[in-house]
C-alpha cells in the first residue's frame, strides 16, 4: 500500500490531467492514435529486414531480384510513414501542452488575483511568477507527453516481447525478465527525488523573488552603493540552487543509470549469446538472429523513455504540490451575493472599527465616523496613523477584526467584490503605468470605451496639450518617461471615466511640486463632480499637505489608530482649540509626516 503522500499525489496527476486534457479531446485523441500506429510501425521494420536476410541467405546468387526490391520498398515506406506519424504526433503534442499550460497560468494568475492582501505582502511578485509561469513550464511534458510516451513505451515493450516470444519463447522469457527487473527498480525509485525537486523550486521561486526587488530598487542600491551586497547575496542563492539542483539530478538519474548500464547490458548479452546458441543448434535463421538482436536493442528505447518519464515525473511531483499548496489557500476576505448600488455618491459610515495587520500591532481602534452623501473628507495624521489603513478596509483589501463598514446603510461585506470595488475609485501616491498605448493605460485594456470620450476626459483633466504633443495620439505606447504629475492625471483620469461613487485619494499629490500640485488640485475639483448631472461625489482625501484639503468640507485627524478630532473644516478652522486651526496658525505640516 503506497503511503498516504504518495497516494494523494497519484491522485492530484489524475485530477490535472483530466481537468486540462479534457477540453482538447480530439487532439489527444489524434495524439493517442499516432502513438498506436507509430508504435506498430517501429515493429514492422525490423520483420521486413529479417525476411530480407533470410532471402538473401537462402537463395545466394538465385535470390529474385524483384522480391528483395519489394521487401526493400516496404521497409522504406514503413520508416516514411512511421516518421511522418511521429512528426504529427509531437506537433499534437505541443499544441496540447501548450493549451494545457496557458489554461493552468490562467487559472493559477486568476487565483493569485483573488487571493487578500496579506498573502501578496507576504509573497513577492517574482516569487509569484516562478510559481505560475516556472512551476507551470515544468508541467508542459507531463500535460502533452507524459501518459502518452508511457503508453507508448508500453505498448512497444508489449510488441516487442510478444513477437520475440513467437520467435523464440527463450530469449523472450529472458527479455521479460529484464523488463520485470527494470519496472522493479523504477518503482524502487520514483519518489527518491521528488523533495529535492521541490525545494529547488522553492529556490527558484526565493530567486526570482530577490532578482525582481533588487531591479525594483536599483536607484537605491546605486545611490548608497549596496551593489557588492546585492551579488553577495545573489551568489549565496546560486549556490544553494546549484548545490540543490545536481543532488535532484544525481537521484532522478538513479533509474536511467541502472536500467542503460546493467539490466540493459546483460539482457544484450543474454540475447547474444542464446541466439549464438540457437544458430548453431540450427534452431534460427540468419534473420531470425538478426531479429532477436534487433528487438533486444529496440527495448532499450521503452525502458529509457519509461526512465526518463520517471525521472521527470519527479520534477512534475515537486511542481504540482507547490502548485496544489497554492490552489488550496482561500481568501479571507470574500464577497457577498447583493446587486451592484448605482453609480451615485456615496454615504460611508464606520461604526466602531478595528484593524491590526497582525495581533501584536493594532492599527485602528474603535473608529467611527459618518460622511454623508457627496460630502468630501480631508485625513490628516502623522505617517502611521491608521489614515491608509483606512481606505483599504473600504475597499475591502482587508475586513476589520471588529466593528463595521457600511456604504449607503449596507454593510460592505454584503456586496460583491467586484461590485463594491467598481463603485469605489483609488488614485494612490504610486501610479501603476503599464507598457501600453495611452488608450490601454486608460481604459485597463477595455476596448469598449470611446475614444471621443477618453479625449474629452484628458482635456477636462488638462492633460489635452500633452495628449496633442504625442506622436500616435491615444496610440502612443507609455514606456516611462512620464512625470509623476502626468502619471497622476493618468490615474484621475481612469477613476474619471470609471465614474465611481466614492473616491479615495491617498496622498496622491505627496510626491509633486507645488506647481504641478495645483494642476492636480484642479483635476481633483473636476473629480469631485460626478458625470451624473454635475452631482458630487462623495469623496476621501488622504493628505500631508494644508492646502490639498483647502476645499474639502471635512477634516478628521487621526492619531495612534484613533479619531482625535473630526467636523467641518470651516467650523475647526474658526475654533482656537482645534488640532487643525493650531497646524493652520502655525504653518508646519512636517508633523503630519
Amino acid at each position: 500500500m503506497s503511503p498516504p503522500g504518495q497516494a494523494d499525489g497519484t491522485d492530484s496527476l489524475v485530477r490535472t490531467l483530466w481537468t486540462y486534457l479534457r477540453p482538447q479531446g480530439l487532439a489527444v485523441t489524434l495524439m493517442g492514435l499516432c502513438l498506436i500506429a507509430g508504435s506498430g510501425l517501429q515493429l514492422v521494420g525490423p520483420q521486413i529486414l529479417a525476411r530480407f536476410i533470410d532471402t538473401v541467405a537462402k537463395g545466394g546468387a538465385a535470390t529474385p531480384i524483384d522480391r528483395l526490391w519489394v521487401l526493400a520498398g516496404l521497409f522504406m515506406v514503413a520508416t516514411i510513414v512511421s516518421q511522418a506519424i511521429r512528426t504529427t504526433g509531437l506537433y499534437l503534442s505541443g499544441r496540447v501542452g501548450w493549451g494545457a499550460t496557458n489554461r493552468l497560468r490562467r487559472d493559477l494568475t486568476a487565483h493569485c488575483l483573488s487571493l487578500d492582501m496579506a498573502f501578496h505582502n507576504a509573497n513577492t511578485p517574482g516569487g509569484l511568477i516562478e510559481r505560475v509561469d516556472g512551476d507551470v513550464s515544468a508541467l508542459a511534458g507531463f500535460f502533452s507527453q507524459f501518459v502518452f510516451q508511457i503508453l507508448g513505451a508500453v505498448l512497444l515493450l508489449a510488441g516487442i516481447l510478444v513477437l520475440v516470444l513467437a520467435r523464440s519463447p527463450m530469449v523472450g522469457a529472458v527479455l521479460a525478465l529484464f523488463a520485470a527487473a527494470a519496472f522493479f527498480i523504477l518503482h524502487k525509485t520514483r519518489h527518491l527525488g521528488v523533495d529535492l525537486f521541490k525545494a529547488e523550486r522553492q529556490i527558484r521561486s526565493e530567486l526570482a523573488g530577490f532578482v525582481e526587488e533588487r531591479l525594483g530598487g536599483l536607484d537605491d542600491i546605486r545611490a548608497n552603493g549596496g551593489g557588492g551586497h546585492v551579488m553577495r547575496a545573489l551568489e549565496a542563492i546560486n549556490t544553494r540552487l546549484t548545490a540543490t539542483g545536481v543532488r535532484a539530478i544525481k537521484i532522478g538519474q538513479i533509474y536511467i543509470v541502472l536500467i542503460s548500464n546493467i539490466v540493459f547490458i546483460l539482457g544484450q548479452c543474454m540475447t547474444l549469446a542464446l541466439g549464438a546458441w540457437l544458430f548453431l543448434q540450427g534452431r534460427a535463421s540468419f534473420g531470425t538472429i538478426y531479429l532477436l538482436m534487433q528487438y533486444s536493442a529496440m527495448l532499450r528505447e521503452p525502458l529509457e523513455a519509461i526512465g526518463a518519464q520517471a525521472a521527470d515525473l519527479q520534477r512534475v511531483m515537486a511542481s504540482l504540490a507547490r502548485l496544489r499548496a497554492l490552489q488550496a489557500l482561500r481568501p479571507l476576505v470574500r464577497g457577498g451575493a447583493d446587486p451592484a448600488p448605482a453609480h451615485a455618491a456615496a454615504a460611508v459610515a464606520f461604526q466602531g472599527v478595528s484593524f491590526a495587520y497582525d495581533a501584536a500591532s493594532p492599527v485602528l481602534r474603535d473608529v467611527s465616523f459618518n460622511l454623508k452623501a457627496g460630502a468630501t473628507l480631508g485625513l490628516l495624521g502623522r505617517t502611521g496613523s491608521g489614515k491608509t489603513t483606512l481606505a483599504r478596509l473600504l475597499c475591502r483589501l482587508y475586513d476589520p477584526v471588529a466593528g463595521r463598514i457600511s456604504l449607503d446603510g449596507r454593510d460592505i461585506r454584503g456586496a460583491a467584490l467586484a461590485d463594491l470595488r467598481g463603485r469605489i475609485g483609488v488614485v494612490t501616491q504610486d501610479v501603476q503605468i503599464f507598457r501600453a498605448s495611452i488608450r490601454d493605460n486608460l481604459t485597463f485594456f477595455d476596448p469598449a470605451m470611446a475614444d471621443a470620450r477618453l479625449i474629452a476626459v484628458l482635456r477636462d483633466l488638462g492633460l489635452g496639450d500633452w495628449l496633442n504633443r504625442q506622436p500616435r495620439g491615444l496610440d502612443t505606447l507609455l514606456a516611462g518617461g512620464l512625470s509623476a504629475g502626468e502619471a497622476q492625471l493618468l490615474a484621475f483620469a481612469r477613476v474619471f471615466l470609471k465614474d465611481p461613487g466614492l473616491v479615495i485619494l491617498d496622498e496622491a499629490s505627496s510626491r509633486l511640486d507645488p506647481a504641478t500640485e495645483r494642476l492636480v488640485e484642479r483635476a481633483m475639483a473636476a473629480l469631485f463632480r460626478s458625470a451624473q448631472g454635475g452631482a458630487r461625489r462623495t469623496a476621501i482625501v488622504v493628505a500631508h499637505r494644508l492646502e490639498t484639503v483647502a476645499r474639502l468640507d471635512e477634516i478628521m485627524i487621526m492619531q495612534a489608530g484613533r479619531i482625535v478630532e473630526h467636523g467641518p473644516r470651516a467650523q475647526l478652522a474658526a475654533d482656537p482649540g482645534s488640532r487643525f486651526s493650531g497646524l493652520l496658525r502655525s504653518g508646519i505640516e512636517e508633523v503630519l509626516v
